[in-house]
């Protein structure tokens, strides 16, 4: 039996634009606490939250992930037109059909190209680099966007005490291409589905039918999560670096998950990272942006130079699932 044709690929792939959309909307604790029985010092020192963006009406999560694309596109010097495939990582999108990342295509004028979007919670965007690596790699497209959108604000209860003061909304978006050299290590990633109602809506969209009267609204079980992410963390940090072939003390940038202030310090000092490392705290002024938050997070490293050009950075998504991704890039120029 004859092949099917022959893939023309790359030694790998690289992060070459960056790009992140901020909703006007700032949202400070005091805000917040309007509904909840909590305050300021509390959210702050149980989060590390000071801050969140919320979206207006007009700002979606398509609207929102194309104009974090189109940054990323110039950001990349890479035109629309040579886009080959658009990976949306959202867990906010309230239709299930059709899907967003076609339509965040259309907008940004990548047509033609391949348009799905991922479910993997807060983890998606780093399940959607690896699959962007290996599409570049195996030579099924040359050019990816990848992006990370939310709005998070539509499916928290604002009286939840346990929810209402972590997240917030953005988008953020990187493209992916071709490299000399791989700049965009090995994922170590997998899921443990026994934890699958520790954070999740409350109970299925049926629900939410009129006759039904209900809008299911998402819940976590906040000391369970954070006992499992601080365990799992560093653990699949230290798996990621080791495929890599990177220490932790060389690592220039350490983003993981921003979903509370605590697990990011944690995880930082179970590592052992260097002096030199600059560790993402984008929860302080964004909240919690899900999927958002990898290419959120980057960029403002980098737009305040903290993290350089070039520099390895150990990505780390985890979430509903329970998912869990990471892998080493580098910054891009």
């Amino acid at each position: 039996m004859s092949g099917l044709g022959t893939h023309t690929g790359t030694a790998g792939s690289r992060i070459l634009g960056l790009g992140a959309y901020r909703p006007a909307r700032v949202v400070d604790n005091d805000e917040v606490c309007a509904r909840l029985d909590s305050d300021d010092a509390w959210i702050r020192r149980r989060s590390g939250i000071v801050t969140r963006r919320f979206a207006g009406p007009q700002e979606t999560v398509i609207s929102m992930g194309a104009a974090a694309a189109a940054k990323a596109l110039a950001d990349a010097g890479t035109s629309p037109a040579e886009v080959d495939l658009l990976l949306l990582a959202t867990m906010s999108h309230l239709e299930q059909s059709p899907p967003a990342a076609p339509r965040i295509a259309h907008a940004v004028d990548a047509e033609g190209a391949a348009a799905v979007d991922i479910g993997a919670a807060c983890a998606g965007f780093c399940h959607a680099l690896a699959l962007a690596d290996a599409a570049v790699r195996s030579g099924t497209a040359r050019r990816v966007v990848v992006i990370g959108s939310e709005r998070m604000s539509d499916l928290i209860d604002p009286a939840d005490r346990s929810t209402a003061f972590l997240f917030g909304d953005g988008a953020g978006a990187v493209v992916v291409g071709p490299g000399a050299e791989p700049e965009i290590g090995p994922t170590v990633w997998g899921a443990d589905g026994s934890g699958d109602r520790l954070i999740a809506h409350e109970h299925s969209w049926l629900n939410a039918r009129p006759e039904a009267g209900s809008w299911p609204v998402m819940r976590m079980a906040g000391p369970e999560v954070f006992r499992w992410a601080t365990r799992v963390v560093p653990d699949i940090g230290r798996k990621a670096l080791a495929a890599a072939g990177v220490g932790a003390a060389d690592l220039g940038a350490f983003v993981p998950h921003q979903a509370n202030a605590r697990i990011v310090d944690s995880a930082a000092r179970a590592l052992g990272l260097g002096e030199r490392t600059a560790v993402a705290r984008d929860i302080v002024e964004m909240g919690n942006t899900s999927a958002a938050f990898v290419p959120l997070a980057m960029e403002a490293l980098r737009a305040r130079g903290e993290a350089r050009p070039g520099d390895t950075a150990l990505l780390v998504g985890f979430g509903a699932g329970l998912s869990y991704a990471a892998q080493v890039v580098r910054i891009p120029s």
